[in-house]
């Protein structure tokens, strides 16, 4: 990365780094996206199976992933100050930490997954596509975790191009695996949704893989020089990493967990609805990609700009992402509204089921500017390493107004099920307020005391 003076340059290096992020996002994405949809076209029962299980996975899986985000922000400031040396070790004890915190899931998951699932109270054949999908999941989670790491030190370095790349030949593997594991061609079993689990674990021990063959051979990243010694755990850089991580990782963990939240509490509902619902989020989930990929491109372009103590730079790229965002939403929300029938048909054949996410998706349009101010602007706080009051504020925002919201609505209004996602669009409102607010008032410290660190 370089040093950019006009908005003009500016805005062309946050493109140049976003693309490939907003690529590689939605090909992650893809991964539950294929999941959620070629179960659907399967039967409704494994769509809802699969819609349960990912919402237990997702939020758990974003949630500790989200304690991995601290790397960006150190490695990108540890780059403008100029001490690349430095990046090594804070990578390597990185990894060792994501290890750590796969293996410690996977033992939890073995001896808790089956009484939670019980606990929800799902119809039996919905029950067993989810609890057997997660198990399918479950053998993926190391290298995902790992991967992780290696992905956030290729983009901490502005080579976002990289792990786009990784992600479109990951794609096509995941679908074709999908397929044959869903129906049953050639030598794979018919599985139904649960090979959907497979097929993504399989998929994610390839990007790994692939990611430690290209930082062991290719440049920028063999200077670094990763693998060439492993030094001994260090708890003061874990302590580093989780001082900063954990705020992130929760504050993901309270976002993405209210959408698992309401779609448990769903299950209360007959199976088309959790399947209209489950469409619908998905969809609803494709389209937050583009203000989750301006959030990272954020940490990296403003966490530069402070390492480099260039703070009017990084007040710049806040907002201008910010702008870019909500410029993006209302395209999207113009689409949403024109073609929500045609989406829906994504997704199922299913009369009831097809009408039910349609209605669902016009509530999904206004997701879209809440997105695009809280998203974007949780980058930026990150860039400038600022976590813990945004970890409080996305829990207010979510838990205590945002889901009880909806839970009252939906109990004691006419609204039913709808009445959950108006209290996702209260609570994501509120969130944006709020991280605005935030955001505004460290950018007023940091120009008062220009030495100030969080």
């Amino acid at each position: 990365m370089k040093q950019s003076n006009s908005i003009n340059q500016k805005l062309t290096q946050m493109i140049v780094i976003l693309m490939p992020v907003l690529v590689t996002q939605v090909g992650i994405f893809a991964l539950s996206f294929f999941d959620t949809t070629m179960s659907g076209h399967y039967s409704p029962v494994d769509l809802a199976g699969v819609a349960v299980g990912s919402s237990l996975w997702t939020p758990i899986y974003t949630g500790l992933s989200g304690i991995l985000l601290a790397l960006p922000p150190i490695v990108s400031q540890l780059m403008g100050r100029s001490e690349p040396q430095k990046v090594r070790f804070s990578v390597i004890q990185a990894a060792y930490l994501s290890f750590s915190m796969a293996v410690t899931l996977i033992i939890i998951g073995y001896f808790f997954l089956e009484s939670i699932l019980g606990s929800i109270g799902l119809e039996k054949e919905v029950f067993n596509v989810a609890y057997h999908y997660l198990v399918a999941l479950s053998t993926g989670i190391i290298p995902i975790f790992l991967y992780f790491v290696l992905r956030s030190f290729i983009d901490s370095l502005g080579q976002t191009q990289i792990t786009m790349f990784i992600t479109l030949i990951a794609i096509p593997i995941n679908v074709v695996l999908n397929y044959a594991l869903i129906n049953g061609i050639w030598i794979f079993p018919e599985l139904g949704g649960i090979g959907t689990g497979y097929a993504t674990s399989i998929t994610y021990w390839i990007m790994f893989f692939i990611a430690i063959y290209i930082v062991h051979r290719k440049q920028p990243f063999v200077s670094f020089q990763l693998f060439t010694q492993f030094s001994k755990v260090s708890w003061i850089k874990w302590k580093e990493i989780l001082t900063i991580g954990i705020p992130i990782g929760f504050s993901v963990f309270f976002e993405t967990s209210i959408f698992s939240a309401v779609t448990i509490l769903m299950s209360n509902y007959d199976t088309n609805t959790i399947a209209a619902h489950q469409s619908a989020i998905n969809f609803a989930s494709l389209l937050y990609m583009v203000p989750l990929s301006i959030s990272t491109a954020l940490t990296i372009l403003v966490g530069y700009e402070v390492g480099a103590n260039r703070l009017k730079d990084a007040k710049a790229y806040s907002w201008l992402g910010v702008g870019l965002a909500c410029f993006i939403a209302f395209i999207s929300g113009i689409i949403l509204l024109t073609f929500r029938m045609d989406i829906a048909e994504i997704y199922t054949k299913d009369w009831e089921v097809l009408n039910l996410t349609a209605h669902f998706l016009i509530y999904a349009i206004f997701f879209q500017l809440s997105d695009a101010i809280q998203a974007p602007i949780q980058g930026a706080l990150r860039g400038y390493k600022d976590v813990n009051v945004t970890l409080l504020m996305s829990f207010l925002s979510y838990w205590v107004i945002g889901l009880p919201s909806g839970y009252l609505l939906a109990m004691y209004t006419h609204l039913g099920p709808f009445g959950y996602w108006i209290g996702l669009i209260i609570g994501l409102a509120t969130g944006a307020i709020f991280l605005t607010s935030r955001l505004i008032k460290i950018q007023k410290k940091k120009f008062a005391y220009p030495q100030y660190q969080h």
